[in-house]
């Protein structure tokens, strides 16, 4: 048998789905084509022969993957030493092929995705030219769809485009149109699936990207970051319903104020794109030139609120529903329980942590403060921040309360994983990790695990390599300083 190759003992002649790649490039690289694969290699530098030294198995539900070691000495996996008891691995595993670092080859376990291994059918089944803006006759780039023509434009094209419309109508009642067919548009919103096929086709023809200015100058055009509903509505009651995005209710039209009524110096036009606020599901129109923030942050969703209020729409004539609470700076909110979601909803770990902040005799208004502090002052890596634009979010930043619940689930994560062990409660500091972290599933379903492993931890299985920048930026003086907020009053 060749070097780099391998025996399997079923679909030996199946995809590639996962490969060992060698820290030394002169030696080749083993491609994993069966579900249970014995590799067969080279395993010292100066060995000649080749040995059968490890299995690889890929279990049924091809969401996980096992190791053993089928030679007479162990192997080493991320720097723990296995013999022939299997263990998982994941893309980015460090596998060394005997029980010694030194003196034997040294391999990265990698996983073939999906899009990777389909990328030949991508490049038969998808015609580019059909992947291609009607504006600027390019690739698409953020690509939106506008209905109900359902065709696809840059983010950046359209958004120009409903610019020039809008100017051109002065006020006029004009429909926007579809710049290739003509038809009236209703409505537009960015297409997540299309942006995923615009990323696969850059993958296999590179020379389709443009230059980083083209993108950048499409960017700053670009003003589409959540649906828009294009049009203005006729005869509008003056009266919005009460009624809640999550409601059933949600099936009829809720009007704008503006449309049909001048307010704040401002009256829509059939030109004018409306947004859809996620709290009330009324309508407000976009308007980011006006300078007043109608999107979240954290997840791009619209909330009409703060555009009323500064519109000094009078909320007894039109009941405005949102209130001022559901979106509003870091800065202005208050904090007085720590929310339900927090630690992944373990409420084990969210008892422990109330009673770590008690013991700083501070509240939690207090420590969300100091904290939200070291986050602004970069002194905690902002990496793993489950936030769209999460460098950008500073104390003065807009989220919705879902954001913010977030935002304070990574705060207290910080505050937890900082502290020593020997000032954890008791109950708590005899606990051993979860090797699965936060990221653990069974303590959604196990109260017993839930409470008898530590799930404020970093994951030491599973998909370990993709968390290690979570930590990586750690400063040790957020630690020093954490030591000093635990001293009595």
């Amino acid at each position: 048998m060749e070097p780099g190759q391998c025996s399997g003992t079923k679909e030996t002649d199946g995809d590639v789905w996962a490969k060992l790649v060698p820290t030394d490039s002169s030696y080749p690289v083993i491609e994993i084509r069966s579900q249970d694969t014995i590799i067969c290699s080279e395993v010292t530098p100066s060995s000649i022969d080749k040995s059968k030294w490890c299995e690889i198995k890929r279990c049924p539900d091809k969401d996980s993957t096992m190791i053993r070691s089928t030679s007479l000495s162990a192997i080493i996996v991320d720097g723990t030493v296995v013999g022939e008891e299997a263990v998982d691995i994941k893309s980015g595993s460090e596998i060394i092929s005997g029980p010694d670092r030194s003196g034997y080859l040294s391999y990265i376990f990698e996983v073939i995705l999906f899009q990777q291994r389909d990328s030949k059918s991508l490049q038969i089944s998808i015609d580019v030219e059909h992947a291609k803006c009607s504006i600027c006759l390019n690739l698409w780039h953020d690509v939106v769809t506008v209905a109900p023509c359902l065709h696809n434009f840059c983010n950046g094209c359209f958004s120009e485009w409903l610019r020039r419309s809008s100017t051109r109508s002065h006020g006029k009642n004009q429909s926007v149109i579809c710049p290739q067919c003509r038809a009236i548009v209703h409505s537009v919103g960015r297409n997540h699936f299309l942006h995923n096929i615009e990323e696969a086709i850059l993958q296999t023809f590179s020379s389709l990207k443009r230059s980083d200015e083209d993108i950048a100058l499409l960017d700053t055009y670009a003003s589409i970051k959540s649906n828009l509903i294009l049009g203005m509505q006729k005869n509008p009651p003056k009266k919005r319903p009460l009624t809640f995005a999550s409601d059933e209710s949600n099936d009829m039209e809720l009007p704008c104020p503006q449309c049909g009524a001048e307010l704040g110096g401002f009256r829509c036009s059939l030109t004018t794109a409306h947004l859809q606020c996620e709290g009330c599901g009324g309508r407000m129109p976009s308007r980011p030139e006006s300078g007043v923030l109608q999107n979240c942050l954290g997840c791009d969703r619209a909330f009409c609120g703060v555009y009323w209020a500064a519109q000094g729409v009078d909320a007894d004539e039109f009941n405005v529903i949102c209130h001022p609470d559901t979106f509003k700076p870091i800065s202005q909110r208050t904090i007085s329980r720590i929310p339900d979601s927090t630690h992944q909803n373990n409420r084990y770990e969210r008892e422990i942590t109330e009673r770590c902040i008690q013991q700083t005799g501070k509240t939690l208004q207090a420590m969300i403060s100091d904290w939200i502090v070291k986050f602004v002052n970069r002194e905690i890596d902002r990496t793993n921040l489950q936030l769209k634009h999460a460098e950008k979010i500073s104390s003065r930043t807009y989220l919705c309360n879902d954001c913010y619940n977030k935002f304070i689930d990574y705060l207290l994560y910080w505050f937890r994983v900082s502290m020593s062990r020997l000032l954890l409660p008791r109950d708590a500091s005899e606990r051993e990790n979860c090797w699965y972290g936060y990221l653990c599933r069974t303590q959604h379903h196990s109260d017993e695990h839930a409470r008898k492993r530590n799930h404020v931890c970093r994951p030491t299985r599973g998909s370990i390599n993709m968390h290690k920048s979570f930590f990586s930026v750690w400063d040790k003086n957020v630690s020093l300083s954490v030591l000093t907020l635990l001293q009595p009053c």
